[in-house]
């Protein structure tokens, strides 16, 4: 006895249904896209001056350096902020799991203390030290909350560059 379709090929053929279907394939590929490849978004605000503008710069974020995967000191990166849920921000890390780091700023009473970054953390720091909110405040960030790594500043369009690590390896 032969098997019986679950679904008509006639009723796939109607125009409504192919264009739901469709509809749901883009859908579906964007959304990987943008979690698992590529995202863009605006930075906003005062804590990454000079590197973007407090209003109007938008960030392209490579998605697939999720939970600090391939993330070194120097980079900047895409995370959820850990004391509110639905925030992001963008810093840039300056210590990774071993790694002492100051907790303070610059000309601030306690700025020699040290820290040695928990395994599983790192320290991320805003390039306006005076106006950013970051590991200075909160501590040092999971790497389960860092979304991705931010590789280019896409608009405005005069400023639009590729980032790379100003950092370079020692060679020994």
């Amino acid at each position: 006895m032969p098997s019986r379709p679950l679904v008509s090929s006639r009723f796939l053929r109607r125009p409504g249904v192919r264009l739901f279907l469709g509809l749901s394939k883009a859908c579906f590929a964007w959304h990987f896209l943008q979690t698992h490849g590529f995202q863009v978004g605006p930075a906003d605000g005062p804590s990454m001056l000079p590197t973007f503008s407090t209003y109007g710069d938008w960030i392209g974020t490579n998605m697939r350096c999720r939970r600090g995967r391939g993330v070194r000191v120097g980079d900047l990166v895409l995370y959820k902020m850990p004391f509110a849920k639905y925030d992001m921000g963008v810093k840039r890390v300056v210590g990774m799991p071993g790694d002492y780091v100051s907790i303070g700023t610059p000309g601030e009473h306690g700025e020699d203390t040290m820290l040695q970054v928990p395994d599983g953390h790192c320290w991320i720091v805003g390039d306006n030290l005076t106006a950013s909110r970051d590991s200075r405040t909160f501590g040092p960030l999971p790497l389960a909350l860092i979304q991705g790594k931010v590789v280019a500043k896409v608009l405005p369009w005069s400023e639009r560059q590729w980032f790379k690590n100003p950092l370079q390896e020692v060679e020994q």
